[in-house]
């Protein structure tokens, strides 16, 4: 049985009697005249069907019954567009029960939807789904008198399948360590090439690198960059969604990459800074020890059954130290460690949070806290210790605990603007630092430390 079968079933369990489950993928986009963007498929559709054309929808019910809707053959669009699976192919390809042509779904979803008595949809999905339910509804309606019933209750399915793709499983951990292996060469690479343009005196600019990223992505075997890629030198470090362009890159500046490929469907997200000679000068190296620190601590703080904001606590204090320390604050005005993190008097030089679930979406699916509820919940699955289906009153949200197979990211950093209160020395220093964590039984397991992040292997690599 394959990953998507188990997945389909899973979800099936998990619906009431007469429930039944409908799954776009994401439409086409048109860029300009006579073009479109790069098709990307919908991250809940693929998750349930590993089918990547677009104008495909999938509807399942509460016994696991799957049907497909998909693209017609058609020889004539097949010599400009490419290849199409078919609905006469789809069930064998696919191992759903029964497949139809997308130019049907009018006709049949009505009649497969009619004597249910819950829809699901994604509401996080392609929006174009919800005008299309409501027409299918109101033909359902048309025929209450003839005894068919009408769907009565809506429900979000990602409540269900959030929970779902919070867990790799063992085929989703295995794209995603290759997805970290290819980033990791292509951020080894940019470093190098950085380093090696400087020395020999070349122009370069800040698209340059994100040129040699995008050429590493590709050239072993990534379909995508998983976002766009940041490559910020010197201030521009300091913006957090800084987007590569043109501005140079010269000797004595930090570049900072925040960068990741985008495999079978599954993103990686690497962030490295390095001094663009390949030498860290003195108060570069104390802001990016620093931020290791905190990292440091934010990976002992990754554990199953710790609390998801373990690891930001942890890395926050680091840093919160380290500002001290370096004169960024001083305890005569801000205090303690204590007053600081009670008072959050960091924030102007660290103002994000550590970590984000990773997986199918950069900043993937799945809630990173969990109320209280009045009843206990019992584990239904793998997946989740929590029934979606169960009604309870919720308290207030609670931060949840990492459980064995969550895959996400851990990324302090410190971004130092120039400023009366700040030596001189540090303005316009930007340091972030981030790997992606996987968590297994045993602890944590660092899947993108492919390329270097300790100072003297950073240097060694760019020497």
């Amino acid at each position: 049985m394959t990953p998507y079968q188990q997945r389909r079933l899973f979800l099936a369990s998990q619906l009431g009697p007469g429930d039944v489950v409908i799954v776009p993928t994401a439409p086409e986009k048109s860029r300009n005249r006579d073009s479109s963007f790069p098709y990307r498929f919908d991250s809940y559709f693929y998750y349930l069907t590993g089918f990547e054309e677009p104008n495909s929808v999938l509807l399942l019910n509460d016994k696991g019954e799957t049907v497909l809707f998909c693209q017609p053959k058609d020889l004539d669009k097949e010599i400009w567009d490419g290849y199409r699976l078919g609905p006469e192919n789809a069930p064998q390809m696919l191992n759903v029960d029964r497949a139809f042509s997308i130019e049907q779904i009018d006709e049949i979803a009505p009649a497969f939807l009619g004597h249910h008595e819950c829809i699901w949809y994604p509401f996080a999905g392609p929006s174009e789904i919800k005008p299309r339910l409501e027409l299918w509804l109101g033909e359902i309606a048309k025929k209450a008198r003839s005894g068919v019933r009408v769907p009565h209750t809506l429900k979000n399915a990602c409540l269900i399948l959030d929970e779902m793709r919070l867990i790799k499983d063992h085929h989703e951990i295995e794209i995603m360590k290759k997805a970290c292996h290819i980033s990791a060469l292509a951020h080894i690479k940019a470093m190098q090439f950085c380093a090696q343009s400087i020395q020999q005196k070349k122009d370069l600019k800040e698209y340059h690198l994100e040129a040699e990223l995008l050429h590493e992505f590709r050239r072993h075997g990534s379909e995508y960059p998983a976002y766009t890629s940041i490559v910020a030198a010197g201030a521009n470090a300091c913006v957090l969604h800084y987007r590569a362009d043109k501005a140079p890159i010269v000797s004595g500046d930090l570049v900072l990459i925040d960068a990741g490929c985008e495999l079978h469907g599954y993103a990686s997200d690497i962030t490295r800074t390095f001094p663009a000679n390949g030498r860290f000068t003195g108060p570069q190296r104390d802001i990016y020890a620093c931020v290791l620190a905190a990292q440091e601590a934010a990976v002992d703080a990754t554990r199953a059954n710790r609390a998801f904001n373990d690891p930001h606590d942890a890395s926050v204090r680091v840093l919160c130290e380290g500002l001290l320390s370096l004169g960024l604050l001083n305890a005569n005005e801000h205090g303690t460690v204590e007053d600081i993190i009670e008072h959050r008097k960091y924030t102007p030089f660290y103002m994000h949070r550590t970590s984000h679930w990773l997986g199918m979406d950069v900043h993937d699916c799945g809630a990173y806290t969990k109320g209280t509820t009045s009843q206990d919940s019992t584990p239904q699955a793998p997946w989740s210790d929590l029934d979606p289906l169960k009604t309870a009153t919720l308290s207030a949200p609670q931060s949840r605990r990492l459980e064995v197979g969550m895959v996400l990211t851990l990324e302090p950093g410190l971004y130092i603007r120039p400023s009366p209160s700040v030596p001189e020395k540090y303005w316009n220093i930007g340091v972030r630092i981030e790997d992606d964590a996987l968590l297994t039984p045993e602890g944590v397991e660092l899947i993108s430390r492919d390329v270097p992040v300790q100072i003297s292997d950073i240097e060694h690599l760019m020497s």
